[in-house]
């Protein structure tokens, strides 16, 4: 073959192999079905090795070996959390001795103005808005016949005012309407009124009438869980289950204790554990390390 042949040839079979190589054009991308990716070898061996399960915080292996075994709780007979609920109730009544709410009104009327005033708000909030508040408005009557702006002025630290004063006045225009300007005294009755339900009812009922009941706010809702009384979320179950478990004439001590010891001690992000009086009884699983 003459060399000049042997040169075309070559010519030939590289134009044949460029054509191959040259690309698609957009609408015939398109048309194409899109290529299966392979999966590699060490992708596929990456994903059926199993993670390494994390080690447990130093505070829950420390927590585990003096905390009362939540096992225990949960197989713990009816008759048993009642025991144990007691001297819950005992050991709240070294602690915190004649527990009432932190709330200071001088009757059961200013009490419950002063309970619808205390939410989203803290007691000690509203201790500096209430004097004020009741040097001007005495009464349910007062309260009826209240302009909401001038109320709405006085109430607004404790926020949600624009709220809580129509409730205000709601509230007064209820009682001078249904029941004579007085407080009820049922708890049927209270929660018929603007703004009250069971918690704010139980409240002054039990503080001011001595009537037993169960409060149920956060600080409450929050140690029903911990110490293992209740496993509900839902604050009327909570209350219901608190009921069983704690002695009748023991229900509003036991509430206004549980509301300090959550305020003082058994707080929402870090419990102080090591100083709890309560820590024997209680199965709470991540208490913190001395």
């Amino acid at each position: 073959m003459s060399p000049k042949r042997r040169t075309n040839k070559r010519a030939k079979v590289r134009g044949k192999a460029a054509a191959r190589k040259k690309p698609r054009t957009r609408a015939a991308k398109k048309a194409a079905p899109p290529s299966p990716r392979k999966r590699t070898s060490a992708g596929a061996a990456r994903k059926k090795t199993p993670t390494r399960a994390r080690a447990a915080p130093a505070t829950a292996r420390a927590s585990a070996r003096t905390a009362l075994p939540a096992a225990a709780v949960g197989a713990e007979t009816l008759e048993e959390k009642k025991l144990r609920a007691r001297r819950i109730v005992r050991k709240l009544h070294e602690l915190y001795p004649g527990a009432t709410t932190a709330l200071q009104h001088r009757d059961a009327f200013e009490l419950l103005v002063a309970t619808i005033l205390s939410a989203q708000c803290t007691d000690e909030r509203v201790n500096q808005v209430t004097p004020a508040l009741f040097r001007k408005y005495r009464t349910p009557a007062d309260f009826a016949r209240a302009r909401q702006e001038d109320l709405e002025a006085i109430i607004h630290p404790t926020g949600f005012f624009r709220q809580k004063a129509r409730t205000l006045v709601a509230l007064g225009q209820a009682l001078e309407a249904r029941f004579g300007g007085q407080v009820p005294r049922t708890l049927e009755e209270f929660v018929t009124l603007p703004g009250v339900g069971r918690k704010t009812a139980n409240v002054v009922l039990g503080t001011s009438f001595g009537i037993p009941g169960i409060v149920v706010d956060t600080h409450v809702a929050r140690l029903a869980g911990r110490l293992g009384l209740s496993d509900r979320t839902d604050p009327e179950k909570i209350e219901l289950d608190l009921m069983e478990a704690l002695p009748r004439e023991e229900w509003t001590f036991a509430s206004h204790a549980l509301i300090w010891h959550g305020r003082k001690v058994c707080q929402a992000r870090k419990p102080r554990c090591p100083s709890c009086g309560l820590a024997p009884d209680c199965p709470y699983p991540h208490k913190t390390p001395a």
